[in-house]
Parts: C-alpha cells; structure tokens; sequence
C-alpha cells in the first residue's frame, strides 16, 4: 500500500509552526496540573481559545468545574471518526528536588518539566494538528475527535469516564498519546496486561518481643503466604493466546537493549507477582497480632483473569490465619497485529523514523484497555524520552515535531485502510 500523503496546506502549516508548536507544549507546562488536586481548568480554557480562534467550537464536559475536559471535532469527508486522546493532569512533583523548573524550563533542543512527556508535549502535538487542519481549510479524509482529559494519572471518574457518560462517545479509533518511543527505539503499544489487586490479612496471637515462642506472629505468616503465592503461582506459566505471541517477541525487541530477552519473554510468559504495601505490628517489643499486604499481579492479555484468580485462591487457601480481604481485577487487552488502526500507526512511525517500529505491549494499562473491552480498536503512540514521573523529566523539540507529524500522517494513513482504501482527503 503506497504511503498517504499528507494534504499540502497541513505539511505547510507544520513546517511553518515548529516553533508555535514548542511555545505550545511550553504553555501547557506552565499550568500545574498535578493530581491530586488534578486541576485542569486553565489548560483547558487555554486550549478552548486557540481552538475557538481557528472556528473550531470545543464543548466542555465537567462533572467536577476543576477537573474539565475539552472535546473537540472536526468533519472530515467520510463518516468515520479517528479520535486523538490525550490528558492533562500529572504526577506531583518536588520543586526542591529538581534541578530545572517543573513548570517548563528549555535547554536548547530539551523541554524539561512536569508532564513535558507524559503527556503535555504529545497534547501539544494533537492541537497543532486540528489547528493544522482547521486553519488551512482543508477537510480531513475522516471526522477528527480530539479529548483532551483530566484525571488520568489517579484514574478517577472526572476524565475520560465522564466524557464517555456526557457525549456519544463510539470513534471507529482511538490514538492515545503515551509516550511509546523512547531514545532510537520506536515502538505502537497495542496491547496491555491485566491485573489482579489483592488485599491479604493475617492474624497471630499477641506475647512479648522477649518471649516470641508464646505467640504467632501475624506478619511472619504474611510473608510466608506471600512467599508462597511467588513461588506457587508466580512460576506457573500462562496460557496465552497465539495471537499475543507476534506482540511478545516484538515487546522482546523493544526492551532487550534494556533488559535481557529472556527476562523480558518471562514477563509476558509468567505472573508477575509485586508486594507494594505491607502494614503491622504495634511495637517493637511485641508480637504483632495482625497485618496486612497490598499485592499487585500482572497478567498478559488473553489470560483468563477467572482462572488466575481461581488458582490464585488455591494457592492460598487452607493457610492458617490468611485471608483475603479485597480483590480487584482488569482483564489484559490486545489489538490484532494486522488491524487497520495498528497497521496505520505503525506506517505512520515508519514515515518519520528510520529502523523498525516495534508493535509491542505495554507492560501496564490504562484508558486505552476499557476502550479496548468496549470494542473501540486503540492504540497508544507517542515519541517523548524515558522519564515519565521522574525528577527532571523531558521531551526533546525533536520528539514535539515528529509526534505532530505522525499524528497528522495517521489520518491519511487509517482512511486509506477503510474500506478497501476508498477515503481521501480533500485539500480545498
């Protein structure tokens, strides 16, 4: 299939706003959005303006006035609708101890601050691609939906979720901006791994720290039940669907220059089992009578969240004083290799990047797995640098440039994939 191009006012309008593009992404930082308290109002109102001043009319969905969201749609030629999704909230941030301005502070071809890549730089890239379209009169080949949310990084109810209760909410594709791509490794994220949240309590019987023989120790039965559910369940490899298997072994080319193949094959080929939170005992120099441990466990798609927790409950059933207080679960979610919507993403990364793009999993989930279940094909895709969350985090002007353009090759290339081909665009 022949690469699409893109209509010549919009390749225009790119090239003669890289810099725009930059004063953009360094707006959006300068509003802290850190969640909690998650306020996204100005940004919002910020974007609304730019959009309003190129004839675009957003609508604003707010189930808290703190926490809105902007969507905003533009028609395109065929009654398909390809929906760019991107947040606007952060992590928190220590301003002491950061060494750049977690507001937005630029170093030559660097973008430092909080949320420059997870996701304030590819947001950016997103309104410059409607304004892209809309301020050049040029009718995309499908309608065009841009969400940009709020409450993802704590996954409230105010984001996305409340777009989807406000509005009919049902785009043929979804693109979510997460940062994929990372230093000279380009990677489409097509899939996700589910989870299982447990709550594990234990009970013992009380004496004094000088005497421990007299009591049980509730957090040394924690411990060993959880040392079981390691060695037991966490050794017991998955039953994964063939499907997954192309997604695996390219999710292994992504990260072997970071981690060994092996290791990264047995994150997808068996649990991952995490302790996060562990809690008990009231004083040193007593036996604790209780305690308690938050536990994460992942699962590659297409496994039977069911039949994990099945065994899972096995596992540790019968054991003496343990028990499991709460439990939540996702199920994994996965796009077919071969899919319109991944094939587009992926054509649209190879048309700015040299080398291969990876068509990998990620190894959490997100908005993009309810999407998914809902039957909406999704994919996450963004250029940006490996310090999502962290002290000093950035994006580059490279990176802001080349999701701009790829977002706005992703059109052109999803039309031509519908339908046998038929949608074009219409550069007026």
């Amino acid at each position: 299939m022949t690469r699409q191009r893109l209509p010549d006012s919009v390749e225009r309008f790119l090239a003669a706003n890289r810099e725009a593009l930059v004063s953009s992404a360094e707006t959006l930082l300068s509003h802290d959005t850190a969640n909690p308290p998650g306020h996204t109002a100005a940004p919002v109102s910020w974007i609304g303006s730019r959009l309003e001043a190129a004839g675009v009319e957003p609508e604003l969905i707010a189930v808290d006035p703190e926490k809105p969201n902007l969507v905003a749609t533009l028609p395109g030629t065929a009654e398909r609708t390809l929906c760019f999704v991107g947040h606007l909230d952060t992590v928190p941030f220590d301003e002491t101890e950061w060494s750049r301005d977690p507001l937005g502070e630029r170093d030559g071809d660097r973008l430092y601050g909080r949320g420059a890549t997870d996701m304030k730089g590819a947001v950016a890239a997103m309104v410059h691609v409607a304004l892209a379209y809309a301020e050049s009169d040029s009718a995309p080949p499908v309608d065009l939906r841009f969400a940009f949310v709020s409450d993802e990084e704590t996954g409230g109810d105010a984001g996305l979720p409340s777009v989807r209760e406000a509005i009919e909410f049902a785009p043929d594709a979804c693109v979510i901006g997460e940062t994929t791509s990372r230093d000279s490794r380009c990677a489409v994220s097509i899939a996700d791994r589910g989870a299982i949240w447990l709550t594990l309590e234990a009970t013992g019987e009380a004496a004094h720290g000088s005497r421990p023989m007299l009591g049980i120790n509730a957090i040394d039965r924690l411990t060993a039940a959880i040392d079981r559910l390691k060695r037991e369940f966490g050794t017991r490899e998955l039953d994964v669907d063939p499907e997954m298997e192309p997604i695996v072994e390219e999710s292994v080319g992504f990260h072997e220059e970071e981690l060994n193949a092996e290791t990264v094959r047995d994150l997808f080929r068996y649990p991952t089992v995490n302790l996060g939170v562990i809690e008990g005992g009231s004083a040193v120099n007593a036996v604790p009578v209780s305690a308690r441990a938050e536990i994460d466990i992942r699962l590659t798609a297409t496994v039977e969240t069911r039949d994990a927790l099945g065994s899972i409950r096995r596992c540790l059933g019968g054991i003496e004083g343990i028990s499991i207080a709460d439990v939540s679960w996702s199920r994994g979610s996965y796009e077919p290799v071969d899919s319109p919507l991944v094939e587009a993403s992926t054509a649209a990364a190879e048309s700015v990047v040299e080398g291969q793009v990876y068509r990998r999993s990620a190894t959490g989930g997100g908005d993009a797995k309810d999407l998914r279940h809902d039957g909406i094909p999704t994919v996450e895709f963004g250029f940006g640098t490996d310090t999502a969350h962290a002290v000093d985090e950035y994006t580059t002007v490279d990176a802001l440039n080349r999701n701009a353009e790829a977002y706005a090759r992703l059109v052109g290339e999803f039309a031509a994939r519908l339908d046998g081909g038929a949608v074009g665009s219409d550069d007026r």
